[in-house]
């Protein structure tokens, strides 16, 4: 019984020995070993290698990219405006040995320093530079940030300012912005849209002064639109003036005018009362040229 014992002590030391010798690495990891205190030649990895146990130490480095989370700080802006801008960092570690021998905790201080970046680029610029430069202050952050992790062996791949939260106040501010803008090009618009109007009544006038049946012809065109707009009967100046059909014309018009149904707002009242007087103008004028030729 006791030769059974020893037997599996014996395995149990073996299988234990084995586990503390024998390491294995993954394809994205470099195992970093100190001997006695001493960094032992090159990473190790990928793969399987075998350690002194209590001699050896090792050190796993993860070679992926990782993702930064900077939170949010509040920064103001050189412009004096206050604001929370938040932003994420993509690092690699491209040397493990000074990841691991040249800074205490690379993940930590890559952090810090970010954060520290962050505040110094965006107070440095103004307000507006922060919304329509994004692209720009993302490649100034990562160059500085280059500069300080490269000596860690590291390797910033890329920054990205995500949020940028301002007060309500300047919300407000932006919006009254953005309403002037668009009431400016509004007007621009009214204006040149008024001076090609201008331009082209200008041509029809000179047109108009060479051709005077056009002049007339125009003239009458724009008497049936009202006409035909308005459901009136227009009287204007012809070869029969002073006849009694030119009269009755014109109280035809009055008739269909004050037989119109009952207007409902004070605006057409006004407007019926208007028409009502400048036909009774037209009558008075036709009967004083009918009893001219009489008397």
């Amino acid at each position: 019984m006791q030769h059974y014992l020893t037997i599996i002590g014996f395995f149990v030391i073996i299988i234990i020995l084995l586990v503390n010798i024998v390491k294995i690495i993954k394809e994205y990891e470099r195992a970093v070993i100190f001997r006695l205190g001493r960094v032992l030649g090159t990473p190790k990895g990928p793969g399987v290698f075998i350690v002194i146990p209590i001699i050896d130490k090792i050190r796993v480095i993860d070679q992926r990219i990782l993702t930064l989370d900077i939170p949010k700080q509040g920064i103001i802006t050189r412009d004096n405006v206050t604001v929370d801008v938040d932003a994420v960092v993509y690092l690699k570690v491209m040397d493990p040995l000074d990841a691991v021998i040249k800074v205490q905790d690379y993940i930590t201080a890559s952090s810090l320093i970010s954060q520290t970046t962050l505040r110094d680029v965006i107070g440095q610029c103004d307000f507006d530079d922060i919304l329509s430069k994004r692209d720009e202050l993302n490649k100034k952050m990562k160059v500085i940030l280059d500069e300080v992790t490269n000596p860690w062996g590291i390797k910033v791949n890329s920054v990205a300012i995500r949020d940028v939260a301002i007060p309500d106040v300047m919300q407000r501010a932006i919006a009254k912005q953005a309403e002037a803008e668009r009431e400016k090009r509004s007007r621009i618009i009214i204006s040149e849209g008024e001076l090609q109007a201008a331009k082209n009544m200008a041509k029809a006038a000179e047109s108009y002064s060479k051709d005077p049946a056009a002049l007339r012809l125009r003239e009458l065109q724009t008497w049936a639109e009202v006409a035909r707009e308005k459901n009136l009967i227009i009287v204007t100046e012809s070869g029969s003036r002073g006849t009694a059909s030119d009269l009755g014309t014109a109280l035809g018009a009055t008739k269909k005018i004050q037989q119109k149904p009952e207007v409902k707002t004070a605006k057409e009242e006004r407007r019926l009362t208007e028409l009502t007087d400048d036909i009774e103008k037209i009558k008075s004028i036709l009967s004083n040229i009918i009893d001219g030729p009489t008397s």
